[in-house]
């Protein structure tokens, strides 16, 4: 699409372009505008829009392409084009902009739509608060079907979701939900109180945003209202919101496993290569200076290793097995805890799983093992067997430790996923090398 597009604009064919674009949704046609560079070029297609779709594909647009976008657009077509914006949307693209764009699009916002902005802006970040919107039906349970059909009908059009609706009392406490199907099948002249839910699932503007998405899988939401301490309703999430928040997390998971401190939400062409520095320096410097404790183990069997120097050519082997097997549980324990599928309180079942996953997986590497140095490197039987039988006892220690660690940070209530692969690796090092030297020591009497 990319170069059909230039090749158009090289012609001239601006109404062949405008009638490309029309034929993709807004989703692609964002991917097509996010490929060009050149700031007249991007707002070139962006005007060749359609109004009704202008707004929606500025949404899916990357923040350097809406910033250059806003920055040429004048003032009315800034107003035109956020008042066609969801609340959450502006929040969203208000808190990457610059301060002169954000100065500009409050500027062209109305005073009591920039007190929502404001509003939703002070919400701590990752919070209920900050990513919920305030565009939501708001019913009375007083009114009749029909009179609820009608106020649905005249506020819909600029509402995010109208298949579920609130209902509220004068002040504006949430009493009740329901679902638009439930609506139209009922009688007009039915009260909504007669048929409204008020059993409902809700979360408090404070609440962190991972426990909304729990939440949001746990009952199976499509939206959830959003609450103050006074279970005043200030706004609703959809379930495109949590997506974001749970590819969010996802990512954030990733880099902490990786020993990243503080992952950012840019992009990874888009960080700083200080910023990115930054982050990795710091684990790095304290594994690097932990791994002397692996040093001054091999240093204090220097003899064992002056009398058999063959033993020296398995211990990258041995560590790096250890550290990957201690890895792999960890992997699979974080992750548990996030799903909440465990707890702390499982401790004892998931160490027991672990040991039984241990045994099995380090008898067969370690008969791999021993059979491998028999036959094909030709070592004899007592080197053969020490490492082998080091890698049992490696395997099983680094399952345990791997599972065991991000079960201690849960209980103490650190990230689970700061105690993954660096920390769980420099302990299998050092338990690694002990195991294998003792071994050494008494079966090969060095």
């Amino acid at each position: 699409m990319k170069k059909l597009i230039v090749s158009l604009l090289k012609e001239k064919k601006f109404f062949e372009i405008k009638n490309q674009l029309n034929e993709l949704n807004v989703v692609e046609i964002s991917d097509v505008i996010n490929q060009f560079e050149v700031p007249e070029i991007i707002i070139m297609i962006f005007r060749l829009l359609k109004k009704d779709k202008a707004a929606d594909v500025f949404s899916y647009l990357d923040s350097d392409h809406q910033e250059i976008i806003i920055h040429a657009s004048t003032d009315i077509e800034t107003r035109e084009l956020f008042d066609e914006l969801y609340f959450d949307d502006i929040v969203d693209i208000i808190e990457e902009m610059p301060f002169d764009i954000v100065k500009k699009i409050l500027k062209n916002t109305d005073k009591k739509d920039r007190h929502l902005i404001n509003q939703l802006l002070k919400y701590p970040d990752n919070s209920a608060g900050s990513i919920m919107t305030t565009e939501y039906v708001d019913l009375r349970k007083n009114m009749k079907v029909s009179e609820a059909i009608e106020e649905i009908r005249k506020t819909g059009k600029d509402k995010e979701n109208i298949y579920t609706c609130y209902v509220t009392n004068e002040s504006g406490k949430l009493e009740g939900v329901l679902l638009l199907r439930e609506l139209i099948a009922k009688k007009d002249s039915t009260l909504v109180s007669d048929i409204m839910s008020t059993n409902f699932i809700s979360a408090n503007t404070n609440d962190d945003q991972e426990i909304v998405a729990d939440l949001f899988k746990k009952y199976d939401l499509i939206v959830m209202p959003v609450v103050d301490h006074e279970n005043k309703l200030l706004g609703i999430i959809t379930v495109d919101d949590v997506l974001e928040v749970v590819d969010q997390e996802i990512t954030e998971d990733f880099h902490k496993i990786a020993g990243i401190t503080s992952p950012t939400d840019d992009s990874y062409l888009k960080t700083n290569i200080f910023t990115m520095a930054k982050q990795r320096i710091g684990w790095l410097a304290v594994l690097m200076i932990s791994d002397t404790i692996s040093g001054n183990i091999i240093q204090g069997y220097e003899s064992v290793l002056a009398r058999s120097i063959i033993l020296t050519a398995f211990i990258p082997m041995l560590m790096s097995t250890g550290g990957n097997v201690g890895s792999q549980s960890s992997t699979v324990v974080i992750r548990a805890l996030a799903l909440g599928e465990i707890s702390p309180k499982n401790a004892f079942k998931v160490l027991k799983k672990e040991f039984s996953i241990g045994i099995i997986v380090s008898i067969v590497l370690a008969l791999l093992n021993f059979v491998r140095l028999i036959m094909i490197e030709k070592i004899n039987i007592p080197v053969a067997f020490t490492v082998s039988i080091t890698l049992v006892f490696t395997i099983i220690i680094s399952k345990i430790v791997g599972a065991l660690l991000p079960l201690l940070a849960k209980i103490v209530k650190a990230d689970p996923a700061v105690m993954a692969t660096p920390l769980i690796t420099t302990i299998s090092d050092a338990v690694t090398l002990v195991i294998y030297f003792s071994f050494a020591t008494t079966i090969l009497k060095l």
